[in-house]
């Protein structure tokens, strides 16, 4: 196989590889010896789960955070130019898409090395699917702001764009806040405004659910600490 970037996804929790990942990433991953991941730690659990049997101490890790300088991701792929390929693990999903990655894609591009993105989970592209939702033109903000006055405003231009772009507005909240979300969206959207809340994807106690603003109140379903996605539309 041609030395590659290749962007592995890892599952979205505690999930049964097959039931969101091909065999094809398996027998990708077993070519590979070096790794440009988020977090060594968790890295080094999922390959052991895709593969018991893998020599963890024969492989070469190199982690990618904020602190991560361009000099050293510059320096993270220099076995593609000597003929090795290199992937590129985030902690959940798909690496570059709301995580890290992004940059070093960029790199692999301007130098003309191969970018094969394989197959596996999206919080995002799920939770449009399931949502009901116009999937045909949608936009992901990440986090909202985290200062009152900002978010506040945040929201209301978010939702402005579902009525005049006819766009599905997405974004999300570290896992312990997501229930005070909900209930600033309860409180500043129209009552009209459908709130898709996709809470857990792809895991056993997954939930997908879509209702106007007005009928969530007092109807929030237990999101502490859980990976949650919130999407609004008309």
């Amino acid at each position: 196989m041609q030395a590659s970037l290749f962007l592995i996804p890892v599952t979205l929790g505690d999930t049964e590889l097959r039931r969101v990942l091909p065999e094809f990433n398996r027998d990708v991953i077993l070519g590979i010896r070096h790794f440009i991941v988020e977090n060594v730690r968790t890295a080094r659990r999922f390959l052991k789960k895709v593969e018991p049997s893998i020599v963890i101490d024969d492989l070469t890790f190199y982690e990618l955070n904020k602190h991560t300088s361009p000099a050293q991701v510059a320096g993270y792929l220099q076995p593609l130019a000597a003929g090795e390929s290199v992937g590129v693990i985030s902690e959940a999903g798909c690496p570059a898409v709301a995580d890290p990655g992004a940059d070093v894609v960029a790199l692999a591009q301007r130098k003309g090395y191969p970018v094969v993105p394989l197959v596996g989970p999206s919080s995002i592209l799920l939770s449009v699917m399931a949502s009901g939702f116009n999937g045909q033109s949608f936009a992901f903000h990440g986090y909202l702001p985290i200062d009152a006055g900002e978010r506040v405003a945040a929201i209301k231009r978010l939702e402005g764009r579902i009525y005049t772009e006819n766009q599905t507005q997405l974004f999300i909240e570290t896992p312990y806040r997501n229930r005070k979300l909900a209930e600033e969206l309860i409180k500043l959207c129209r009552p009209s405004t459908k709130l898709c809340i996709a809470s857990n994807l792809t895991c056993a106690d997954e939930f997908v659910r879509t209702r106007p603003v007005k009928e969530w109140a007092g109807k929030l379903p237990d999101m502490d600490k859980k990976p949650t996605i919130f999407l609004i539309y008309k």
